[in-house]
């Protein structure tokens, strides 16, 4: 019996990538590249700091004899660099005061002085008859990416801290899973869910 003679078996070759991750693996090259953009830069010397980021927005005399340049960025702008020069010119200490750890710091007692030491400049001051708190905001890093802004709140009374607080800006119409966020509410109510209605326009 004559048995079929099978084909002969074509060699088989790897499939091309598909375009999807050709396109993800370019996303992901422009992202690092921003990223690298991006990078603070550190310096060494005042006159390297000077001739890069200008003048400072203030200088702060320490009690050792050193002087602290702040770059501020406010009211647009969610970083103050701080960068502390010793008597030689050479930069000794440089950080962002509006980082987490930074505004960890501020504790309960501080005086309005020692705060903006700390922080630098501000964004804006709030004043609340009934309460009695002035309070005092700095724009800050988005902690959501929906988020228009968060800004770090500082409460005092009598000129010295009592609390430290968030408040965050919601765009006018925003939705997660069918319901509103903010609902354009008043950003010092700490009130951050509502129906989904069309809020008024903040302020109001």
């Amino acid at each position: 019996m004559n048995r079929p003679i099978s084909p002969p078996s074509m060699p088989r070759t790897r499939p091309a990538a598909p375009l999807a991750w050709i396109a993800l693996l370019v996303l992901l090259a422009l992202l690092s590249g921003c990223a690298s953009l991006g990078t603070v830069r550190t310096f060494a010397l005042e006159s390297e700091l000077r001739a890069a980021r200008g003048e400072p927005t203030r200088i702060w005399t320490n009690p050792d004899g050193s002087r602290t340049f702040e770059y501020a960025t406010q009211p647009n702008g969610d970083q103050c660099w701080m960068y502390t020069i010793g008597a030689d010119g050479r930069i000794v200490e440089q950080h962002d005061a509006l980082a987490p750890a930074n505004l960890a710091r501020v504790s309960t007692g501080m005086t309005i002085a020692e705060v903006e030491r700390l922080l630098g400049q501000h964004l804006s001051i709030q004043r609340f008859v009934h309460s009695g708190e002035e309070v005092w905001d700095w724009n800050i890093v988005n902690e959501w990416p929906d988020l228009v802004a968060t800004r770090f709140n500082v409460h005092f009374v009598d000129g010295k801290v009592v609390r430290t607080s968030r408040s965050h800006i919601y765009p006018r119409e925003s939705w997660v899973f069918g319901i509103g966020i903010g609902g354009g509410r008043h950003p010092w109510w700490g009130l951050g869910w509502s129906w989904p209605i069309r809020p008024r326009p903040y302020p109001w």
